[in-house]
């Protein structure tokens, strides 16, 4: 499980550091913080980034727009971004519209709308139509993450390193070596979600991860995952076990 990553393009040393200081108190992960095209697009490329703060103007240049242009145009290079400015300038606005940003917020920048702007971000970026909400969680299903909001905090879970899921009712028990997260969405739409050569489901309230799969007793209708994890093989499941070796 990871923290967010977030890069950050600002020129303004008190303004960086002001945002280095609301991301990490609130559990994103800062990777790095650039202060001109060049080594934003140098970051960008030397580090895993899940979301982008940029600032429209770096040295007097609209470079933080061709940043988002560069990254909006090259292979793999597309990720969600939100924009900082304290520029009014309607046609610096229009080619800033262009790149799409999830959102464009002016200067002096306020804690929550920055907090807002990148749940919301991540939510139409990575979401799409996965999106599943309950109570107290908000939950989104990328191809290799999951974005689950827990105690107001928002966490990356990789799905490569989620042990089991279990069901109970509507819910789901995301079960990975460290941490449990409970969603709303049922067993059938997530095992959709998922890549089935990497999941399979070994009962009707079970999905494991295979790469997580220590011994299979087929007898007892048993599965050990990795953590001494445990999960029920029912008879309608066992096709996959032939892959693995089998304790009888």
């Amino acid at each position: 499980m990871d923290n967010i990553n977030v890069l950050i393009i600002e020129d303004t040393p008190v303004e960086s550091d002001a945002l280095v200081k609301v991301l990490t108190e609130n559990n994103y992960n800062v990777v790095g913080v650039a202060a001109n095209y060049n080594d934003a697009l140098k970051l960008f490329y030397q580090n895993t980034i899940d979301i982008v703060i940029i600032d429209v103007f770096l040295d007097g240049k609209p470079d933080g727009i061709t940043f988002a242009e560069t990254i909006n145009i090259v292979p793999n290079g597309l990720k969600p971004f939100v924009f900082l400015t304290s520029s009014k300038d309607r046609q610096i606005f229009e080619r800033a519209k262009l790149t799409k940003p999830f959102s464009f917020l002016l200067k002096p920048f306020n804690e929550l709308e920055i907090l807002y702007a990148l749940e919301m971000a991540v939510e139409k970026f990575y979401g799409q139509a996965n999106v599943f909400h309950s109570e107290d969680q908000n939950t989104v299903v990328s191809n290799d993450s999951l974005f689950i909001k827990k105690n107001k905090v928002l966490k990356k879970v990789q799905v490569e390193d989620i042990v089991y899921i279990e069901v109970e009712d509507r819910y789901c028990n995301i079960i990975t070596e460290v941490e449990k997260f409970v969603i709303l969405i049922s067993l059938t739409k997530i095992i959709q979600l998922l890549d089935a050569t990497k999941f399979c489901q070994t009962h009707r309230n079970y999905i494991v991860n295979i790469s997580k799969i220590e011994e299979i007793i087929v007898n007892d209708n048993l599965v050990i995952l990795k953590g001494n994890h445990k999960v029920t093989l029912s008879d309608k499941y066992k096709d996959f076990v032939k892959n693995f070796r089998i304790l009888r």
